[in-house]
Formats: structure tokens, sequence, C-alpha cells
């Protein structure tokens, strides 16, 4: 979030940040990501950074950035065929994306990884979900309060139009389970938008790839 132009870290990951680094170890038009869970792993920490950011007229200004410090978290998630994607129907092989993302994420990604903005950088690995000790597997429950849940893009609604959604997330021994996108109440309208047309004259399936 930026206040007064200075960056604030919520105190967990958003569903729209862990969906978006998901979608950069694996990701492809033909499949929508489902994030469903995150377990916290470490315990919540804070630091703020004095930083001096460009401003848009020229010349530096300062500003105390407010991030998270020493996070990890375990996240399950899986993938299901874009329903608002009948061009790309030729392409709807599970068991060809399943694999690809396994591999993809044994390498790390195959797009840099990181927590909401650039400067956070982080990294990926396999992981079995619920394995280790957490910092929270002992707190019974911790309400978050009203949280940004993620961003309703026209791709992924058939709507023509940019939406956020907000949710109240609640943590249980140290797990977020999440709502589905289409079962968030409380909707925001951003902008009007358009989905960008893909089909097969500008795309290409992996399947038909020639490696030598």
């Amino acid at each position: 979030m930026k206040l007064g132009g200075e960056k604030l870290s919520y105190h967990v990951p958003t569903y729209q940040a862990l969906k978006g680094i998901v979608e950069s170890i694996y990701w492809k038009p033909t499949i929508m990501i489902i994030v469903d869970e995150v377990r916290v792993m470490n315990r919540i920490r804070m630091e703020s950074k004095g930083v001096r950011p460009l401003e848009y007229g020229g010349g530096n200004t300062l500003a105390n950035y407010t991030y998270l410090k020493d996070v990890c978290y375990q996240v399950r998630a899986h993938f299901v065929f874009n329903p608002h994607r009948p061009d790309l129907a030729k392409d709807r092989n599970e068991h060809k994306h399943h694999n690809m993302m396994k591999r993809a994420l044994k390498l790390g990604g195959r797009r840099d990884i990181f927590l909401g903005t650039r400067e956070c950088q982080g990294y990926v690995e396999p992981c079995v979900f619920g394995e280790g000790k957490g910092y929270y597997d002992d707190l019974e429950e911790l309400p978050l309060g009203t949280m940004v849940h993620g961003i309703n893009y026209p791709d992924e609604t058939g709507r023509d139009q940019l939406e956020i959604r907000l949710w109240q997330p609640v943590m249980k021994r140290g797990v977020i389970k999440f709502i589905r996108p289409e079962q968030c109440k409380h909707i925001r309208v951003v902008s009007k938008s358009k989905a960008k047309h893909f089909d097969f004259s500008n795309v290409q399936p992996v399947d038909e790839l020639l490696f030598e």
C-alpha cells in the first residue's frame, strides 16, 4: 500500500501477491491460478527504511518505507482452465501444464520472484504444506481486519472493467484459508478495461515447439 507516497506493507501477503508469485513460476493465458491457503512460518516483523525516491517532476524526495522482515511462507495453490478464454481451448492440456509448472518450480520460477514490489526479492522452492514448525502454530485465531483480496481482470471475469476485491481474513494456527475471488462480496470498480486478445496467431502451444 502507499499512504501519502510512502509504502507500508500488510502484515501478511494478499491473495493477489501470492497469485503473482505463482504466476511468476509458470503461467499461460489458458490457465487461472487459484491460491488456496498460506501458512506463515516466521514471526511477523516490520522494519522501516529511509529512502530518496525520484519525483515525477524531477529531483528526489525523502520517504520512509515500511517492509516485512525475514519472511517465510508455505503456499498451497492449483490452476483451472480459464473459462473466459474459449479461443485457447486447444491448449487445455492439464497434464502438460502441471508438469511444466513442477519443472519451473524446481528451477526457482520462470520470472523474478518478489513480494508486492520489485525491490522485495524472494525465491521459491517445492515444499510439503504443513511440514515443519511455524511460529503461529499454537495461536488459535488472529483477525487481520479488512484487506485487499486481489484484482479482478477482464480476462478472468468477462467484464470490461478493472475491479478491486476486499475481504476480512482470519489467521488460524498460522494458516489463512483464502476464499475464491467470486466469493468476495466487497468489490470496487477501478476503471474500464478490456482483455488482451489471444489466439493461435500470437500464441504458440509449447507441445508444438521443436527442440534441438
